[in-house]
């Protein structure tokens, strides 16, 4: 009853810090940055779209002039996330795609976005370096090559996985009962 509580608890936690993250109808300025939400975002050279959370448009003189606005602005987008940060890579790499993606749409280049972990409740900066745009690459390549063979890793289920988004897609608690189709088969000719 008490994993339960908390699990809801989590789940109400990451809506409310999502909630005007994921509003793509609000928008604002503060402070001369223009703050889009829930941007839609695409790379047709690396096969990737997805959905940034927000992207603060922030006055520079390398950055790109917007219609109906005066002045050039930098795009920096910012993710929101409800723990605190990992011990891997795994956040910047999203991060860093998502810019990738911005970078292609909006012919502008993008030193850096932020993270805003809820747990903690503070912003961090994070660089986009070349060696994290190279993993994005390499992991955007590797993805292909997977549905091109109609290949799905098995994930590692873990408790992370109660409080991922995806997690009615992927189904960890079943992955880790399945067997190949193969064994199947085979369990079925020996009468096991």
């Amino acid at each position: 009853m008490e994993r339960q509580w908390q699990e809801n608890a989590l789940t109400a936690e990451g809506k409310a810090l999502h909630s005007r993250a994921d509003d793509p109808f609000f928008s604002e300025i503060r402070n001369g940055k223009i703050i889009a939400r829930s941007m839609p975002v695409a790379s047709y050279r690396l096969g990737l779209y997805g959905v940034c959370d927000v992207v603060e448009f922030i006055p520079a003189p390398d950055g790109l002039h917007l219609k109906g606005r005066s002045g050039f602005y930098l795009p920096v987008p910012v993710e929101y996330k409800r723990g605190k940060e990992k011990s891997d890579e795994r956040d910047e790499v999203q991060l860093c795609a998502q810019a990738m993606c911005l970078e292609e749409m909006l012919p502008v280049c993008i030193p850096l976005g932020y993270f805003f972990y809820g747990e903690i409740r503070r912003r961090i900066e994070a660089p986009l370096t070349e060696a994290l745009r190279s993993q994005v690459q390499k992991m955007a390549h590797e993805m292909h090559q997977y549905y091109e063979r109609g290949y799905t890793p098995q994930v590692k289920p873990s408790k992370a996985c109660h409080s991922c988004s995806l997690e009615d897609l992927c189904m960890p608690a079943l992955q880790a009962k399945t067997i190949s189709a193969s064994k199947y088969i085979q369990i079925q000719i020996d009468g096991e």
